[in-house]
């Protein structure tokens, strides 16, 4: 089997992949709980060739959440839900009803996409999603979502947090400005602090998201993202330790043997490159 750049090659080798005593053991085996870490991991891979601007590195990280797409609606196809062409015509259609300023009638082509109009268009989609599961048996008719209800609890915690804030933000239900934020990070970092004192290990964790939160929040006053710039402290991070471990390694030392002070020394000499 040859490579190709037609969709359908890629679809092939993930259907005989998937083919009881010709495919793979592994791929066989794999159902959507087994493999959705690996489509969050790919999706992360995909952020992080963006950030460090490596262009051969996203075309290959593309190509690898792509598998994770055809991976996903193979396993729905055998199971008799939907096919990868289905996932096609689902973001197809909803990518043209939530444009209407570019696909719609001619009266409203070329205008400028409405205040709102974006968000409007999603409540109707899951408006009409939902009434499907009820008519499916899927939902309960009486089932009341919140407003906040619509943000994923998949996502990642920090994402989550700063999505749940700019949802609430939209029924101006925020801070007005960010310096009062800071105020609430003290006071939530004092309530932490006396959660430690009290050893209580529940109301620790509890005070501890509370800190991230108003971090998050603070955050999003200034504009920031807040993975990003975790993700940026991390590398950061990263990229000091590493220096420490190359310094040791060049005086004939290693982490093992270093001492803390020696390595703490060597730390803060990275900390002046970067």
């Amino acid at each position: 089997m040859q490579a190709s750049k037609d969709i359908s090659r890629l679809i092939e080798i993930m259907a005989a992949l998937r083919t009881p005593g010709t495919g793979c053991p592994w791929d066989l085996e794999q159902d959507f709980t087994s493999i959705a870490p690996y489509t969050l991991e790919e999706a992360y891979e995909v952020a992080d060739a963006i950030e460090r601007h490596n262009m051969d590195d996203l075309r290959d990280e593309l190509g690898d959440l792509l598998l994770q797409v055809v991976f996903h609606a193979r396993m729905a196809e055998e199971l008799g839900n939907f096919a990868f062409g289905d996932v096609v015509e689902a973001i197809t259609k909803k990518m043209i009803r939530r444009h209407p300023h570019v696909f719609g009638p001619d009266a409203v082509r070329g205008a400028k996409l409405a205040k709102g109009m974006w968000d409007r268009i999603k409540a109707e989609e899951k408006a009409e999603r939902r009434q499907a599961r009820i008519m499916r048996g899927l939902e309960p008719e009486d089932h009341g979502k919140g407003f906040l209800d619509g943000i994923p609890p998949a996502l990642p915690a920090l994402v989550r947090a700063l999505k749940l804030q700019q949802k609430a933000a939209q029924v101006e239900f925020d801070w007005k400005e960010a310096e009062p934020i800071l105020q609430k990070i003290d006071e939530e970092l004092g309530e932490l602090r006396e959660a430690v004192q009290n050893g209580d290990s529940n109301a620790i964790t509890d005070e501890f998201g509370d800190v991230l939160f108003a971090l998050v929040n603070y955050g999003r006053h200034l504009g920031i993202d807040p993975e990003a710039a975790l993700r940026q402290t991390n590398e950061k991070f990263r990229s000091r330790f590493h220096s420490v471990e190359r310094r040791l390694s060049e005086t004939g030392s290693s982490l093992d043997a270093a001492t803390l002070e020696e390595m703490e020394a060597l730390w803060q000499q990275a900390k002046k490159v970067r």
